[in-house]
């Protein structure tokens, strides 16, 4: 199933993409430091095997959307994220985005776990492209939002993979964006916080921001998006309405994990 019917954007397209791949090239063996790679290559003692993390991507994201990217690990899901949230270039195919991008691609991206969930609420921030006057206008809000408490005051060393996250999703949230990039963010803390995401997510949709959720979550999947895409070793198995993406991607999940017990009796 495809949902591309032209090689061009439309007027109400967000984030179109045409023809996308990554190409990888990885060396065959390991190599520990960088100057061990560069004598290495000088003697041409380097092979690599390559392969295609991204292939033959074609999508139509229109503004207002929240949509999701499913798959087992490895299937090209964050490498996809990073393709349009302009951190990785790709090897072929045009990708064109509209609006301005805040992505929160993992946990503890932009933190420095030495500085203090206050601090790292400036540095995260500013990397996002934000003015310290307009920090300075949110960050209480950011505070309340993120439900740290007292935390925000110690290192974030200190904080559990849900802290990171609300902290995270707090200020990627903070100002509305064109489009908001999702990894695997409502996989970590409690239900209420959850909750509270989608709702700030669903806010969002309705003022006609565009988000991206990826997710080994089905359910999670279901519960928040409108359409959704499976992904498997890097091509596109499946686009359509969540609950039918979805339940196509438990089903072949189920199969697989039948297969294998077959084997292994």
């Amino acid at each position: 199933m495809s949902n591309i019917t032209t090689h061009e954007p439309q007027s109400d397209s967000a984030i179109f993409l045409h023809g996308v791949g990554v190409l990888y090239r990885i060396p065959h063996d390991p190599i520990k430091t960088f100057k061990e790679y560069v004598i290495r290559a000088v003697q041409g003692r380097i092979k690599h095997h390559s392969f295609w993390a991204l292939k033959d991507i074609h999508l139509d994201l229109k503004r207002g959307e929240i949509f999701g990217i499913i798959g087992r690990n490895g299937a090209g899901k964050s490498t996809l994220l990073k393709v349009i949230s302009r951190v990785l270039i790709p090897t072929e195919g045009r990708v064109w985005i509209k609006g301005n991008v805040s992505p929160l691609l993992q946990l503890g991206a932009g933190f420095h776990p030495e500085l203090t969930g206050f601090e790292n609420i400036y540095l995260n921030a500013s990397i996002l492209g934000f003015s310290q006057k307009e920090i300075d206008e949110k960050v209480e809000e950011i505070i309340d939002f993120s439900e740290i408490g007292d935390f925000i005051n110690v290192p974030l060393r200190t904080y559990s993979s849900g802290m990171r996250a609300r902290l995270g999703f707090a200020v990627a949230t903070a100002w509305k964006p064109d489009i908001l990039l999702l990894d695997e963010v409502l996989a970590v803390g409690d239900v209420a916080f959850k909750d509270k995401c989608i709702d700030r997510m669903n806010l969002f949709r309705d003022q006609g921001s565009t988000v991206l959720v990826v997710s080994h979550s089905v359910d999670n999947i279901k519960e928040t998006c409108h359409r959704a895409m499976w992904l498997d070793e890097g091509q596109i198995r499946l686009v359509g309405p969540a609950e039918e993406v979805g339940n196509a991607y438990q089903k072949d999940m189920k199969t697989r994990r039948q297969g294998k017990m077959r084997v292994n009796r």
